[in-house]
């Protein structure tokens, strides 16, 4: 059985970027439904004693959407910290960057880029491959790096669920403010594994 995961900051920490009011539905009421869901689905299904990584990278239908949006949602909810205008990569993600984007701030263009045009909804994703190659990728509903066979380091969310209470239908003002809050230890963290 799978459970909610628990919040590394508290429901108030990450505003003005993402209010306690969005907190409290994206991770209390989406998440905590599509734990539930998933739960419910498991059982007699075969995928019983896999790992949530094993079970996006084979499951279809229901089960691969709900344990998906859980796994795409842990890695969202674990990167975020509270709000700094100094927040830049660290370490062997940062050299990545630098080596295969140019800079920062082109990366930054180029993942804003991928995230503010994908239709409806989906995830915008940095992923790395077995070289450590890192690529930017465009995923619809519950999709996931780990079903191309790469490593999944840091997201963005742009279902509404994510924005819609804050930004109302400003995607692109959610996507810009994003970056005061993601937590690069922990993607170098991802990065190194």
């Amino acid at each position: 059985m799978f459970e909610l995961i628990d919040l590394p900051y508290g429901s108030s920490e990450l505003e003005p970027i993402i209010s306690a009011e969005t907190i409290a539905l994206h991770h209390g009421k989406h998440l905590a439904t599509y734990v539930n869901n998933l739960n419910n689905m498991l059982p007699g299904s075969g995928l019983e004693d896999k790992s949530l990584e094993e079970i996006v990278a084979c499951a279809t239908g229901g089960i691969f959407n709900n344990a998906g949006q859980i796994l795409n949602h842990n890695l969202y909810f674990e990167q975020l910290q509270k709000p700094s205008n100094d927040n830049h990569p660290v370490g062997k993600i940062a050299e990545a960057i630098n080596e295969q984007f140019g800079s920062y701030d082109d990366f930054k263009k180029d993942f804003t880029t991928v995230a503010s045009t994908l239709f409806g909804s989906g995830w915008a994703w940095l992923a790395s491959d077995n070289d450590g190659k890192l690529h930017v990728l465009q995923m619809p509903n519950a999709d996931n790096p780990v079903t191309k066979g790469l490593k999944p380091l840091m997201c963005f969310d742009v279902w509404e669920h994510a924005y819609y209470v804050d930004y109302r239908n400003r995607r692109p003002d959610y996507i810009a403010a994003m970056w005061q809050i993601l937590n690069w230890k922990v993607i170098e963290q991802r990065y190194q594994l």
